[in-house]
Formats: C-alpha cells, sequence, structure tokens
C-alpha cells in the first residue's frame, strides 16, 4: 500500500536524493515543507497536488505516513524533535544531528515515545560496497589488509552560496559532516566495529572544513584510510582493497547519483536502468574486470516502509548511527589537539 511522506527541505537532498526513491518504493510525497520559492515552484512540478507549507509543525498535521528531513543540518534537531513528538517515524538526512549530544538527543527522544527513527546512509546501497561485501565473503583478495575508500572531488573556488561549504561545524557545515559519515558508515558495514587512529581535518579554502583524512582501525584488523576533500587535483580510485592476495579496485562514483540527478528513478524498489559499477581485481601486473552488483537506493527505503507497515526494525540502528557520530566527534577532538 501506498503510505503518506513529508518532506522537510526540497533543495539537492530532498528533490534528488529523497523524493525520486521514495516514489519508486510506494511513497506518495504528499507534503513538501519550504519557504524558498524556486523550491516551492519546483515541488510543484515534480507533484502538481502536493501540499506546500512554511513550518514542521504544518508539515506533520498532514496525515503523514512518515517525515523526510533533508533540510539544512542546524534544524535536524528541531525538526525531528517536532516529528517525534507528533509520532510520525522520521528519517533524518544524514548527520542525524552535528555531533553526538544532538544525535543522541534524536534517538533518545524516539525511544521515550516508540517513535521508528533512522538516518539515511545510503552509500551502504552503492554498487562498490555491495560488490566489496561479496569480495570479502567470497575470498577474491585473500585476507584484507587495508581499505582506501574517498570522495574526491577538485572544486578550488569557494562557493559563497553554499551553507555546506560556508557555515561552522555547529551550524552543520563542513564536509566531516557532509561526506564522511558515508565513508564511516560503509566501512564499518564492510569490516565491522572501529575507533579513529589519527584524523586531520583542514579548511583550504577559507570556510567549512574542506579536506579530511580520517584512519579507523577495525576490530577485525583491517585498517581504513577515508578521504573526503574538495580540493584535490588528481581524485584517486573511489574504493581500494587491499588484501592478501590481490586488491579490489573501483575507480568511479557509483552511477545511481547521475541516474538522480537527470530525473530518473527505480520503479517498485527496482531500477530499470544498470546500475553497477566498473570493478576490477588486481593481481600485480594481472588486472582482470570484476562483475559488480547493481547499486540500489531503493532498498533503505523498502525497508522503511516494511518498518512502518509491519513493525520490523529501521535499515540503520541507533546503535551504528552512535558509532558514526562518536567517530566525528573523535575526530573533531583529535584534530583540534594536534
Amino acid at each position: 500500500m501506498k503510505l503518506r511522506v513529508g518532506i522537510a527541505g526540497y533543495g539537492l537532498a530532498g528533490r534528488s536524493f529523497h523524493a525520486p526513491i521514495l516514489v519508486g518504493t510506494n511513497f506518495e510525497v504528499s507534503a513538501v515543507l519550504t519557504t524558498n520559492d524556486v523550491r516551492k515552484r519546483h515541488a510543484k512540478e515534480d507533484f502538481p497536488s502536493v501540499k506546500i507549507v512554511s513550518t514542521i509543525e504544518e508539515l506533520c498535521e498532514q496525515d503523514l505516513d512518515l517525515v523526510v528531513i533533508a533540510s539544512g543540518n542546524q534544524v535536524h534537531l528541531s525538526q525531528a524533535f517536532a516529528a517525534i513528538k507528533a509520532g510520525i517515524p522520521t528519517v533524518v538526512d544524514k548527520p542525524m544531528g552535528v555531533d553526538v549530544a544532538q544525535t543522541k538527543e534524536i534517538l533518545d527522544a524516539a525511544k521515550a515515545v516508540g517513535v521508528p527513527v533512522t538516518t539515511y546512509f545510503n552509500r551502504k546501497w552503492d554498487s562498490d560496497i555491495l560488490t566489496l561485501k561479496r569480495v570479502i565473503r567470497d575470498g577474491h583478495i585473500g585476507k584484507v589488509i587495508r581499505m582506501d575508500s574517498r570522495f574526491e572531488r577538485f572544486r578550488p573556488q569557494l562557493n559563497p552560496q553554499s551553507w555546506r561549504e560556508n557555515n561552522s561545524p555547529q551550524d552543520g557545515g563542513g564536509l566531516l559532516l557532509d561526506l564522511m559519515p558515508h565513508l564511516i558508515s560503509t566501512a564499518i558495514e564492510c569490516f565491522g566495529p572501529a575507533n579513529l587512529k589519527s584524523a586531520s581535518i583542514r579548511s583550504i579554502r577559507g570556510g567549512a572544513d574542506d579536506d579530511c583524512v580520517l584512519v579507523l582501525g577495525h576490530d577485525s584488523g583491517v585498517e581504513s584510510i577515508l578521504s573526503a576533500s574538495a580540493v584535490v587535483g588528481s581524485p584517486g580510485p573511489r574504493l581500494r582493497v587491499i588484501g592478501s592476495e590481490g586488491a579490489f579496485v573501483v575507480n568511479e562514483l557509483d552511477p545511481q547519483e547521475a541516474l538522480l540527478r537527470s530525473g530518473k528513478m527505480p520503479r517498485d524498489g527496482k531500477w530499470q536502468e544498470d546500475t553497477s559499477s566498473l570493478a576490477y581485481i588486481h593481481k600485480g601486473e594481472i588486472v582482470e574486470e570484476f562483475k559488480s552488483d547493481p547499486g540500489n537506493y531503493a532498498s533503505f527505503y523498502s525497508l522503511v516502509h516494511d518498518a512502518i507497515e509491519n513493525k520490523t526494525a529501521m535499515p540503520i540502528s541507533a546503535e551504528e548511527i552512535l558509532a558514526v557520530a562518536q567517530i566525528i566527534d573523535h575526530a573533531r577532538e583529535i584534530n583540534s589537539h594536534g
């Protein structure tokens, strides 16, 4: 059955990353919260019968089955509280809170009243991560030693219009909060619990942090080197995983982001387009293409739909959300003392 969803925020996250996936997994976008005239127009173009509202309280009055918070990080806490207070299951775009304290407040509030809440670690359903899990499971590169995982771009000029690029960490700005949650959550997904070994968080362009490198030591013995940067003139491979008998390499980003930005969407929880990344196994001079699993962000919202209808678990647990937030807080701590 179709479930009614309200989306708070209709910028890039709300319009390109949440709305199409929601539609493709049996949700009806019934209401959108935005006060921006351009975004109001976009919402009406995409969903002619959608109700446009200007406050989170008004959004929560629209007889919704789910609230998706895709607004600026600095309002995640207040908007999540409002949705939880209204008793509506809630998905908060990553990061759930700007620090551990905020994250814990949201999770505790939800637990106290029994309202399901989760966060959008959608990159766990990237083709590269799904394929890597199979590579590990089937022993294609032997015992895994190290993973290099990165979201690196070359944008040497600061965008003065972007809150992510200019806001302080307390107001939700910077790559440590924007891209690092994906890198940390996927590393933990593949190799289990981890502790932070080192952190470098810098602002190269004079705005928010735009060059971050974290090194995690997993209890399993694997080391993850995670890089999120806007100032890399020669981005490295998206993923390079080194094992005792070879290396698994994926050079490009998962195709789903480009598909979503171009207006494509899944249908009935599945993509009609190819969403497989080009993957390779390297063994010295021998390089072979490796058949990858298709990526599917719709899996996240299919699990959310199931959680609402059948009272099953939300796709990302409170423990995992907190583990990622703790590593980010610890990284700031190490960096400020370093």
